[in-house]
């Protein structure tokens, strides 16, 4: 997602204050896929994100407002659906909070700066951390890793 341009203001990668906009607000200045998941705890349908098999280098953001929730060496391939990740940034990075919902005792994990639906951890995820974060792919972003990116194209710039 390109927000340079966006209706978006709360979106950004360095801002770290709290986001806290209403219902409408929200409903103005995001996409109806990224609303649906972020704002109604939707889910969106297994295998079908961008993020599932996708393995560049780089940094996972909250599509809804910039801030960093995983690195591209915390993903793995969990088989689930949904893209899996076994740790988050930082520990502010996500939130979590108890979702009994559908006959299930789940944990669901919130974007730490604006509180928007990602999904939800497991306790059956690799080590280190024996968790297995899985989250819609749809209220991601994603950004190539400087280094990565550069590197790839010197090693394929005669190719």
């Amino acid at each position: 997602m390109d927000n340079t341009n966006n209706k978006n203001k709360v979106y950004s990668r360095s801002d770290k204050s709290k986001v806290v906009l209403s219902d409408e607000e929200w409903k103005k200045v995001l996409p109806e896929d990224v609303y649906y998941i972020a704002r109604q705890k939707g889910t969106e349908r297994p295998w079908s994100s961008k993020y599932e098999k996708f393995s560049d280098v780089g940094t996972y953001y909250c599509a809804a407002c910039g801030n960093p929730l995983f690195r591209s060496d915390t993903k793995f391939e969990s088989g689930c659906g949904w893209p899996s990740f076994y740790e988050p940034v930082t520990k502010g990075s996500i939130i979590y909070a108890p979702d009994n919902t559908a006959g299930m005792e789940r944990t669901e994990v919130m974007c730490g700066r604006c509180k928007s639906h990602l999904g939800h951890v497991f306790e059956d995820g690799p080590p280190p951390t024996g968790l297995r974060y899985c989250i819609n792919g749809v209220v991601l972003d994603f950004e190539k890793a400087a280094a990565a990116d550069k590197k790839f194209k010197e090693e394929n710039k005669n190719g």
